[in-house]
């Protein structure tokens, strides 16, 4: 039944014109199918209203709770703020698998596949990379990892991620570890980094805070108003910062 309703609805579109309409309703299929704790609906739309619409014909509802099937730590904070640090003193407390979007995404255009190489010259040309890109391969990591117990380290980068996300997968976080600190603070961490890295330097770093500021602070928000967020003030010692994750890991992930 539902295989008809596809056929239905894609032969009301020219896939010479809406290429990506194919992939998305097949993906939310799957997803229905594969993922525990979705529900999969159809919607009817009008085929002139166009392909903007086509995108919400097929939705896999979010999953929050036992049905969800990971349990996901959201970890933000500016650059400098000790995210990685902390992250990784979670990974050997607790046993959560840490997650680097960043760190997927280059190692996927490192693979030498034909995704990974249309993603390496998406970035050569000055694209920006799709978001289902990059949840895609959160997405691959959980499941690959065999694990129930996840550290999301930097992303989501903004609102278009964030919700992403929450439809591509079906899951929300159970928390998000948001690291405050100030930008003095952060830039005389990273200027004191000495890991040969090009990006560390005043203007960029200026820049890098921008960024944050005005895309990355309005997932906190979102966050904060569902009462998901662990606010860390994270100028201290990685000790004292710990003293403070630890206790409000272990309350808002349950373990």
């Amino acid at each position: 039944k539902t295989q008809a309703k596809f056929m239905q609805a894609l032969s009301t579109y020219s896939l010479g014109t809406y290429r990506s309409v194919a992939t998305t309703i097949l993906s939310c299929l799957l997803r229905a199918v594969n993922q525990p704790g979705s529900s999969f609906h159809f919607i009817s739309r009008d085929p002139t209203s166009g392909p903007s619409s086509m995108g919400n014909c097929f939705s896999a509802k979010a999953a929050d709770g036992p049905s969800q099937p990971y349990a996901i730590c959201f970890v933000l904070g500016g650059p400098g703020s000790g995210k990685g640090t902390q992250s990784a003193r979670l990974v050997e407390a607790f046993g959560a698998v840490h997650l680097s979007a960043g760190d997927l995404l280059r190692a996927h255009i490192k693979s030498g596949t034909a995704d990974g190489n249309m993603v390496a010259e998406m970035i050569k040309q000055g694209q920006i990379v799709p978001s289902e890109i990059t949840v895609g391969l959160l997405e691959e990591a959980m499941k690959a990892s065999g694990e129930r117990m996840f550290l999301i380290d930097g992303f989501p980068r903004n609102d278009e991620n964030r919700e992403r996300f929450e439809s591509q997968t079906g899951m929300t976080p159970k928390m998000v570890l948001f690291f405050d600190c100030s930008e003095e603070v952060m830039t005389s961490r990273l200027m004191g980094r000495n890991e040969g890295r090009t990006d560390d330097n005043i203007e960029t770093i200026k820049k890098r805070f921008k960024v944050f500021k005005e895309d990355s602070m309005p997932v906190v928000a979102w966050y904060e108003r569902q009462g998901k967020v662990a606010r860390i003030s994270a100028a201290r010692s990685p000790d004292e910062v710990f003293g403070d994750v630890k206790t409000a890991f272990k309350k808002m992930m349950g373990v």
